[in-house]
């Protein structure tokens, strides 16, 4: 280990020597202390090793949330290999073209998703196991993996990729934000220095381990010395439960888990004392709701997978509609497409620098260099500054218009160009309405071919065949004609402004 290097690992190897018998992960059937979560994490380290996994080899993980998956990434931690977690929400032609991309040595992915690998061709990872329970041909179960450790040192830096993160969709294939060690462990330092957390809090670790928000957030509780409390699947009575039973201070979420879980509340009359923070999206009456139900408090910000999580944040009583201030150690600035800041209270795009910037996008130097130019990371967000430097959100860039669907995020371009490949489509614009449901749902809006029909329900299932089913359009216009600019392109913004409503 260099003079000045400290890797993600150095927490869990921290944390079982400070107080080993403190809970580092809970299930619904076990506790994990810090000193056993050291030593699975080990254990897997060395069968990753003896099994010829080096350092700088991707593991794609297609899974639910489990205290194994933690342990996989502890053991991507120490071996310096590179977690390539799937959206398990993904297709199986979706979840193939992530494969390409990533060109992993080891799979790892449980019995439910495997016929999302059904268009892969998986005998040519090296390494394939089951997480979890059950088991199948050409797989071993992950549990068989865990070996006695050699005690040999593999040396790790802060600079090394620890994760590829999916983002933005590109000709239907997500791009994969490399996030390094320094880049999660300066971002998980400021945000619990923001969130005053310590030894004494546990994260609900309910959302998705393959999302930056899951990912940040369950890091954070390893970092300090905390414990996940993990939702293998999300069950609102079991996670009312568990937050009851386990003191629970940290949760994210995004529409409808909150308003689900509140009644899930009121029904098994929970008090949820130990419940602080709430960090994620949500409409204002289900936070208001929060408010009056409970002592938690609702935090807000802006952030994306480049950025490691969070760049901005903020209590949403302190600045209604705002998305926060720049965090410390990050420098934040909304500009022109010249990169020159825009004036105050103009919007622009939202550029970011700091320690929390990702490494650049895998195996895209083009996509980098372009989202690195003038030497910031431009988000493709639209924002605002105010006097007092508070950040209020704008929307996507055209060129990258974004869907916010649940906590998911469905760029328009790709449903697009499914729906274009119809016959009987002969133009089509995707835009998102506002859902009381999912906080913004899908909308097409279609012009037929002269003489052409068709339906809703077959709009909808042509996209859910091809992609993930939450990228369906929820809302269907058919339309003589589609707005369209003096030169002849769809006028996006006139089709919002015209059928942006449901």
């Amino acid at each position: 280990m260099g003079l000045r290097d400290y890797s993600l690992y150095d927490f869990i190897r921290h944390n079982a020597a400070d107080a080993g018998s403190s809970p580092a992960v809970i299930t619904t059937d076990q506790i994990i202390s810090r000193q056993q979560f050291q030593d699975r994490v080990d254990q897997l380290a060395a069968g990753l090793k003896e099994n010829g996994i080096k350092k700088g080899d991707r593991i794609c993980i297609l899974a639910q949330n489990s205290a194994q998956y933690l342990e996989l990434y502890g053991a991507c931690a120490k071996t310096g290999a590179v977690a390539y977690p799937i959206n398990w929400r993904l297709s199986a032609s979706e979840v193939r073209e992530v494969l390409i991309l990533a060109d992993p040595k080891m799979l790892a992915a449980g019995v439910g998703h495997l016929p999302q690998l059904e268009s892969s061709d998986v005998d040519q990872f090296e390494l394939r196991a089951i997480i979890g329970p059950g088991t199948a041909e050409g797989f071993v179960p992950l549990a068989d993996l865990y070996r006695s450790p050699s005690g040999e040192h593999i040396e790790v830096h802060p600079e090394d990729p620890f994760a590829i993160i999916s983002t933005a969709a590109v000709e239907g294939v997500p791009r994969g934000a490399v996030l390094t060690h320094a880049n999660l462990i300066m971002a998980g330092y400021v945000l619990t220095t923001q969130l005053e957390l310590g030894t004494h809090d546990r994260h609900l670790a309910a959302l998705p381990l393959f999302h930056i928000t899951g990912l940040a957030l369950s890091l954070c509780m390893i970092q300090i010395g905390g414990a996940n409390v993990v939702l293998e699947a999300f069950d609102p009575a079991k996670a009312v439960q568990m937050i009851e039973e386990h003191d629970i201070s940290l949760m994210a979420v995004f529409p409808p888990i909150l308003s689900t879980l509140l009644d899930a509340r009121q029904a098994a009359d929970a008090s949820w004392e130990s419940l602080k923070h709430v960090v994620g999206l949500d409409a204002p009456e289900t936070i208001q709701r929060l408010y009056a139900e409970t002592k938690a408090r609702f935090w807000t910000g802006f952030g994306q997978a480049e950025t490691s999580g969070l760049v901005s944040l903020v209590r949403v009583d302190t600045k209604p509609g705002a998305t926060g201030k720049a965090l410390p150690m990050v420098r934040l600035r909304c500009v022109d497409e010249s990169g020159h800041d825009v004036p105050i209270g103009e919007v622009g795009e939202i550029a970011v620098q700091g320690p929390n910037i990702f490494a650049g996008y895998w195996n895209d130097p083009d996509a980098t260099n372009y989202t690195f130019r003038h030497g910031w990371h431009h988000t493709g967000d639209l924002g605002k500054l105010d006097h007092d430097g508070y950040l209020y959100y704008a929307g996507r860039k055209p060129e990258k218009d974004l869907i916010k669907s649940g906590g998911e995020n469905v760029y328009p371009a790709e449903v697009e160009h499914i729906l274009q490949e119809l016959p009987q489509v002969a133009a089509v614009c995707v835009i998102g309405v506002a859902d009381e449901q999912w906080g913004e749902a899908v909308k097409a809006v279609v012009e037929l071919e002269p003489g052409a029909s068709m339906t809703q329900d077959q709009i909808s299932s042509a996209v859910a065949e091809r992609i993930a089913s939450y990228k369906k359009p929820r809302y269907v216009d058919f339309v003589e004609t589609i707005p369209r600019t003096s030169d002849g392109e769809i006028d996006r913004e006139a089709v919002k402004a015209a059928y942006g409503g449901i």
